[in-house]
């Protein structure tokens, strides 16, 4: 089994901001694929399912974005997960344009609260992840504030699209085929076809 995070907030007032992008992109595999996340368990929302032939554990930590950390830990220690090659987390990225993603294998955290209290907690960053882009901070604004704001109407539909490549992406993750969604999705040509419909 696989185990398929998305950082984010819980409560009504993150839904749909930046910051919150992992939740959308675990709601649009539920949405897919017919899993449904709503058992309250290990300090998250989690839901059994399968993912073209996969079995899949989805995952929405409700532990805040800064203590995801806890949630993965007691997930994997109850399903006795190889996080290494089994656990797959989704979380955006500000040094990313909007909408694109980025597959990796391990790394740092990148100032990513989330991926530092997931690091802390494993011990170690080797654990896939796919980064989706949620553009850079404009000047003067205060990183919080921005993560924290909402999507423009525009960006949103970039956001759906980048979603719908987050599943493919997700997909060669989970036959093994890391180095394929690396080549595929963190491609400069597939960065610049998002920025053209940003235009």
């Amino acid at each position: 089994m696989y185990v398929i995070a998305g950082l984010g907030n819980p409560t009504k007032e993150y839904e749909n901001t930046r910051h919150n992008i992992g939740y959308m992109a675990i709601d649009a595999l539920a949405q897919r694929y017919g899993i449904d996340v709503s058992a309250r368990k290990h300090k998250s929302l989690v839901g059994k399912g399968m993912i073209n032939g996969t079995k899949v554990l989805l995952v929405k930590p409700l532990t805040y974005m800064n203590l995801s950390g806890e949630a993965i830990r007691a997930v994997i220690d109850y399903y006795k997960v190889d996080e290494e090659s089994r656990l797959i987390v989704i979380y955006d990225d500000i040094s990313l344009d909007v909408g694109q993603l980025r597959v990796r294998k391990k790394g740092s955290a990148g100032g990513h609260n989330g991926i530092k209290s997931i690091i802390a907690q494993l011990g170690h960053d080797t654990f896939m992840r796919i980064k989706i882009g949620v553009g850079e901070k404009p000047k003067g604004y205060d990183l919080a504030d921005y993560v924290l704001g909402h999507f423009g109407s525009e960006e949103l539909s970039v956001i759906r699209e980048s979603l719908e490549r987050a599943d493919g992406a997700v997909n060669l993750l989970l036959e093994g085929e890391v180095d394929k969604a690396m080549n595929e999705y963190n491609s400069k040509k597939a960065a610049a076809n998002i920025a053209l419909e940003m235009r």
